[in-house]
């Protein structure tokens, strides 16, 4: 891949792909291992910027998953845009990626999910704490470097 428009595109969709693939299915045996329902989980990432979504049945969880893999779409256009046009994030895709997860996972559980959701900032539960850096850090922002650093060599 080069640094061709077509090739950022290509990118994008790969880093999309993986990244919300992953972070999905985390959230999926999460959610499972909880004892609740996926399509709630999925009503419920629809109901942010759709809040009658939580009464929508299955049309309400399709579209929780079209939304989930929006947001993962603008985040790795964000980092890629990023790693195109900065030196120091095209020179350290991988550490970039890290710090851009950590920053992800700061601005979802400490501006998003409060002022939207009420939700309290960090979670009491270290664990959640963990699961959730693990997901943004790991399985977000270290996918978004590896995939940019791919199609930079």
């Amino acid at each position: 891949m080069t640094g061709t428009k077509s090739g950022l595109g290509g990118r994008i969709l790969l880093a999309t792909a993986i990244a919300g693939t992953l972070d999905m299915g985390m959230a999926m045996i999460q959610t499972a291992a909880a004892g609740k329902p996926i399509g709630g989980m999925l009503r419920s990432l629809a109901s942010g910027p759709f809040p009658p979504a939580t009464g929508w049945g299955a049309g309400g969880a399709v579209v929780g998953f079209l939304v989930h893999y929006a947001i993962m779409a603008v985040m790795a256009s964000v980092f890629l845009f990023a790693h195109q046009r900065i030196a120091l994030v095209r020179s350290n895709a991988v550490v970039a990626g890290l710090a851009y997860g950590l920053i992800l996972w700061l601005v979802m559980y400490g501006l998003v999910l409060p002022l939207r959701f009420g939700m309290s900032f960090p979670s009491p539960s270290p664990v959640a704490v963990a699961l959730q850096l693990f997901a943004h850090v790991v399985l977000v922002g270290l996918t978004f470097g590896l995939v940019a650093r791919r199609g930079s060599a």
